[in-house]
């Protein structure tokens, strides 16, 4: 009976030998996939750091690249002063005499063409929106040219007794933005439109009216001339804002940023002390855009509620 007892145990043992071989044969090649994986993501990670290093020497190169422009700016006479940085300022060298591009839009050499800059509230009512203000919307809708040029003339209190902040609407004076320009429309538009996200809207006027400036026929102007009249929105410069939205809708009727820019034309005149023709732009708006999308004709229904638009 012993003897049978061991032959069995040894038979176990043979048949269970083969089987634990296989499993630490299986134990290894998981072990060495491990490890391959292992340094594949080391090497992965690695590139990854390369990658952020070299972005990061490029955006400090881009910013001071930005700081050494609005620093030449300011020692030009520019409207914005050099911002403080924690750079080290480039070492002084002799300014030599800019060589004028040949491709640079020049508004001295031809003061009529379209995105030369005129004096704020110059510019006479466009005629498209003067055809929508015989519109059976209401006479309500008419003069509202006239009434940036009013403001213009008198910044003081409107009817409704709201006031406009003393120099809001006077124009700037200095060099043309336009000889800043990069020489790439793109470029320049994307920019202005950092700049605006970044809620820098100082910065992003200059970035918008340089972009006019230099490209007055490209197919964003438009959009261009929409933030801009953005950048006065948000900074309650009303009367401004408005020109802006009136250009857009009156010039480019057809744009994708038209409905926008009447919408917040209305919202500009209001805040002018115009509702009434706040109102009638409102429903201009309605009127001429009904296929606009949703989210825009809700806001136009929010603000003719808050102004109690009949």
């Amino acid at each position: 009976m012993f003897r049978h007892f061991l032959a069995f145990f040894a038979l176990a043992l043979a048949l269970a030998a083969p089987a634990a071989a296989q499993d630490a044969a299986d134990a290894i090649v998981r072990l060495n996939r491990l490890e391959n994986q292992m340094r594949q993501m080391a090497g992965q990670l690695e590139q990854l750091q390369f990658e952020n290093r070299q972005l990061k020497d490029q955006l400090r190169k881009f910013q001071e690249d930005v700081e050494f422009r609005f620093q030449d700016l300011g020692g030009r006479g520019g409207s914005k002063p050099a911002s403080p940085s924690t750079t080290p300022a480039r070492p002084a060298q002799p300014q030599a005499t800019p060589q004028r591009r040949g491709d640079v839009f020049d508004p001295s050499q031809d003061p009529d063409a379209p995105g030369a800059p005129r004096p704020l509230g110059t510019t006479p009512p466009s005629q498209p929106l003067a055809d929508a203000e015989l519109d059976p919307a209401g006479e309500q809708f008419a003069g509202i040219g006239d009434l940036i040029e009013e403001e213009q003339a008198a910044p003081g209190a409107l009817d409704s007794g709201l006031a406009m902040p003393q120099g809001a609407i006077q124009a700037r004076p200095g060099p043309s933005v336009a000889a800043t320009s990069v020489g790439n429309p793109r470029a320049d538009f994307d920019a202005a439109y950092a700049a605006f996200t970044e809620q820098d809207y100082d910065g992003a006027e200059m970035g918008f009216r340089r972009f006019l400036q230099s490209n007055p026929r490209d197919q964003m102007v438009p959009e261009a001339t929409f933030w801009l009249g953005e950048t006065y929105l948000q900074r309650k410069r009303y009367r401004e804002a408005a020109e802006q939205f009136l250009n857009v809708s009156a010039e480019h009727p057809d744009a994708p940023k038209a409905p926008d820019a009447m919408l917040r034309l209305g919202v500009s005149l209001n805040g002018l002390g115009a509702r009434d023709r706040a109102c009638a732009v409102f429903a201009e708006l309605d009127r001429k855009y009904p296929q606009a999308p949703a989210a825009l004709r809700q806001a136009s229904e929010r603000e003719q509620k808050r102004n109690k638009c009949t």
